[in-house]
């Protein structure tokens, strides 16, 4: 569905990404994972054309999209979803103006019309008839099942969903995944998610891959990653400090 082809990306002197070739296939999940500055969120935002790269192609559904115009890139993100960390909503509109807003800004459908649809996508994340209260109001969890409720509002093709466990506690985080996994399974949801909770990443997955200065170093199922030898690999998925981080402490020490 989705495909990087050698891209690289900088910004002024640092280097982020350095040749990444990455294929997202549909109806899969797949897990980008990687140490914070990476790359990760600029892969999504790469993959959805809100950047172009400096060096390679980016493509959907084999149509090259990064030399694109404006006009039809938005064309393009119409049929995709982005959930953003903190889930992004506005806080001025209720919960039933932030799912219609998508709606609103890119279909001609009538009021009622907009208004069955966003009962229909807050059912479909737990939260029937939330419509008026304020995202103010909502727990975190909640404002993040309302964001995906938004995404999903066109009846996009992929979602992106950067970040979605960060700031829940262990329930609200699985209520998280469970929905993720529920997306995928009932409605054949292709699904690009960022994370750094490797007990989230484990369990959505289909397939992930690793980021590490600007490369992808790993890519595989979960189980590859569970039995990985590269030290990188390994340090990551068990939240271990490397010895030169802990040299850095005792010097600061």
């Amino acid at each position: 569905m989705l495909e990087l082809r050698d891209v690289y990306k900088s910004f002024g002197a640092l280097e982020v990404l350095r040749g990444v070739q990455l294929i997202v296939e549909p109806g899969k999940t797949l897990v980008i994972l990687g140490a914070s500055g990476s790359g990760k969120s600029v892969t999504l935002k790469l993959l959805i054309g809100l950047l172009k790269p400096d060096r390679g192609e980016v493509y959907f559904h084999g149509r090259r999209i990064d030399p694109l115009p404006e006009r039809e890139l938005v064309e393009i993100r119409a049929r995709m979803g982005f959930v953003f960390q903190m889930g992004a909503l506005f806080d001025s509109l209720t919960v039933g103006e932030n799912v219609a807003f998508p709606l609103r800004e890119h279909t001609d459908y009538d009021e009622a019309k907009i208004r069955q649809i966003v009962r229909m996508k807050l059912r479909s994340v737990g939260l029937e008839g939330i419509e008026g209260k304020m995202p103010t109001e909502l727990s975190g969890g909640q404002r993040k099942r309302v964001a995906i409720a938004r995404a999903m509002a066109t009846d996009p093709e992929v979602l992106f969903l950067d970040e979605p466990t960060t700031g829940l506690d262990p329930v609200r985080a699985d209520v998280m995944n469970e929905l993720m996994i529920r997306l995928r399974r009932d409605l054949g949801m292709t699904e690009v998610v960022v994370t750094h909770d490797m007990t989230s990443a484990f369990k959505v997955a289909d397939r992930m891959v690793m980021l590490y200065e600007g490369r992808i170093i790993a890519d595989g199922v979960p189980d590859d990653f569970r039995r990985s030898k590269d030290e990188r690999v390994i340090q990551f998925v068990e939240g271990k400090a490397s010895q030169a981080d802990l040299a850095a402490l005792h010097t600061a020490r």
